[in-house]
């Protein structure tokens, strides 16, 4: 038989159906698709908004009613919606991913529904053992009311009913709890779940007397003023997220038919730190930890908006990364962008209040944001040998703007650089040197250099020639002592004179450091590769203050031995006081020189007895 025939026999055998296990699906929702049995209620409600919507498309004068009744270990959902007919439930209800939404006469209508997945009523079975569905079609009002049973084994049932099991147009859903999961229709687990998803909504929604929806929403209500708007708002902070925030930042894009508000936190949050923000989707709270809606440096405030254009994912719990919802981040990040201009031109204190807090995340931002950087420089705190300033300040004040890439060099040089009147910005914190560096691009003229050890070297007095050359025996025997930690010494004169030695050192010392200390660890070829990249980098220098007394009198010793423990002494006390961190080495140095010390004045002591 040629692969034609073959071909043509394979597709005129009979197609096979699927054959679905519901009890294997309700698990496979329940583990891996919802992150938790509540949200079988988004499900009711859901599809009870739907029905009323579309009912509404068709009568526009129609009720809009939800009522929910937790009683007996079940619960009841009615609704006056569109409702079904029989036709309506074997089509839709007993056919799992298919949606109502798609039914006749409704398809231009879609984008009012919230439901997009036709996953509907299958997720109450998470909950429940049973579902009882009892509706009224109000397309066709001749057609008696139907009911729908269906059991968590895959069965069903459909039966017509007597007119005066559902006088009215709608749809009534019972569900019986499952073994196992009662608390979750218990009617205070109930009512707490319907305020949480559908507190945004626009119909009347209630469980029994309990009113659930409470629109306009908090940010779109009327106030007597701002003042009263403010404290309402933050109210309305408490009860969602739990705090007071420092202020509240209206988000409005109309293109995006989005509403909504952002409270800033009123303590400080690491900038890896995954905001969680609560999104609306028409009214029905889609989920409450959406990280993706606000950019990433904007770490600082919550959200929560309520929005008729963004997509949902599959389970309805996060948001479609695409087009639209970069857009709404783009426009999102802007409206916050425009907040803290405000403040900048308008209301120093609050910004100042807001800086104090949160001035990590404002850096992030103004890396990036050449207009925000020109806007902040004024008020963004900087670590300077001046004190904490803004950059605008300390250019001011200082011809050269110096700049430190990390804290350590920083501490090393700033109480000398301050002395000489030389001005340090410290680069090491988050974003800092950056921001320094980008200070030319908005301040035209401003000169900026990074500092390193041969520019405080420079800025420090030349000891007299004369003087240098009598003390050369006093150096070369500490130079041999330092020369093992890859250490020069130098002698200069500098304030203050409390400061008896000045370790200094940068990066380029430093890699030549680590590169010498591998080297002796390796093994004969690694050692030769890593003898064949040293260079011709810097090394550390401990620099010794030629007017602090103990320097003068260490300098006036004879003892060579003696010399050298000193100098160990003077660099492992300044490297302690530069906080660098020590290394092995240094650490038996600074044991090594205590242990000495003891010996030489115990020694001294005894002889003189």
């Amino acid at each position: 038989m040629d692969s034609q025939s073959s071909h043509t026999s394979q597709s005129s055998l009979p197609p096979h159906t699927f054959q679905v296990d519901l009890r294997g699906l309700v698990d496979l929702l329940s583990r891996h698709l919802y992150s938790s049995p509540k949200v079988y209620l988004r499900e009711l409600l859901q599809n009870a908004v739907d029905a009323i919507t579309a009912r509404r498309g068709e009568e526009p004068g129609a009720p809009a009613r939800v009522r929910l009744y937790a009683e007996g270990g079940g619960l009841r959902v009615a609704d006056s919606g569109i409702g079904l007919t029989e036709a309506d439930v074997h089509d839709l209800l007993a056919t799992i991913g298919r949606s109502s939404k798609r039914a006749e006469g409704l398809q231009e209508a879609r984008s009012d529904f919230l439901g997009q997945f036709g996953i509907g009523l299958l997720a109450c079975f998470v909950v429940a053992e049973r579902i009882r569905v009892v509706s009224r079609s109000a397309r066709t009002p001749g057609a008696p009311p139907v009911e729908w049973t269906a059991r968590d084994d895959g069965s069903y049932t459909v039966r017509t009913l007597p007119g005066t099991a559902r006088p009215e147009p709608g749809t009534t859903v019972y569900l019986t709890a499952r073994a196992g999961a009662a608390e979750w229709l218990a009617p205070e687990r109930v009512l707490a779940l319907a305020r949480d998803f559908g507190s945004l909504l626009p119909y009347d929604v209630r469980v029994g007397e309990e009113p659930v929806t409470g629109l306009p929403a908090p940010w779109d209500r009327p106030y007597p003023g701002p003042a009263a708007r403010r404290v309402a708002l933050a109210r309305h902070c408490r009860e969602l997220f739990g705090f007071t925030p420092l202020d509240s930042i209206d988000l409005d894009v109309p293109l995006a038919g989005l509403r909504g508000v952002a409270y800033v936190l009123p303590s400080a949050v690491s900038p890896a730190q995954r905001a969680s923000h609560r999104v609306h989707l028409k009214g029905m709270l889609l989920t409450e930890r959406a990280e993706q809606v606000l950019p990433d440096w904007a770490f600082f405030v919550r959200c929560v908006l309520d929005t008729d254009s963004l997509r949902p994912t599959a389970s309805r719990e996060a948001l479609y990364e695409d087009e639209t919802l970069a857009a709404v981040r783009e426009a999102l990040g802007e409206r916050i962008r425009s907040w803290l201009t405000g403040l900048a031109a308008g209301d120093p204190e609050r910004l100042a209040a807001f800086l104090a807090v949160h001035h990590l995340g404002v850096k992030s931002l103004a890396r990036h944001d050449r207009g925000m950087l020109r806007t902040m420089l004024p008020w963004l705190p900087f670590e300077t040998t001046d004190g904490q300033l803004s950059l605008e300040e300390f250019a001011q004040r200082h011809p050269v703007v110096h700049f430190t890439r990390t804290v350590e060099e920083f501490r090393q040089v700033a109480p000398i650089a301050s002395a000489q009147g030389v001005g340090v910005v410290n680069g090491g914190y988050t974003y800092d040197s950056e921001l320094v560096e980008a200070l030319p691009s908005v301040r035209p003229g401003t000169v900026v250099a990074e500092l390193d050890a041969d520019t405080v070297t420079a800025h420090l007095d030349a000891v007299d020639p004369g003087e240098e050359l009598a003390l050369s025996g006093f150096l070369a025997a500490a130079r041999a002592k330092l020369d093992p930690l890859g250490c020069d010494v130098v002698l200069r004169a500098f304030h203050p004179l409390s400061v008896p030695a000045l370790h200094l050192d940068d990066r380029a010392a430093r890699h030549e450091q680590a590169r010498a200390e591998a080297e002796e660890r390796a093994d004969d070829l690694w050692a030769g590769i890593l003898g064949s990249l040293r260079g011709s980098a810097p090394r550390a220098r401990l620099v010794l203050n030629h007017l602090n007394p103990l320097v003068r009198r260490i300098s006036s010793l004879g003892d060579p031995e003696l010399i050298g423990t000193a100098a160990e002494s003077l660099y492992g006390q300044a490297l302690l006081m530069a906080q660098r961190p020590l290394r092995p080495a240094d650490s038996a140095l600074l044991n090594r020189a205590f242990i000495g010390l003891l010996e030489w004045a115990t020694h001294g002591e005894r002889d003189g007895r």
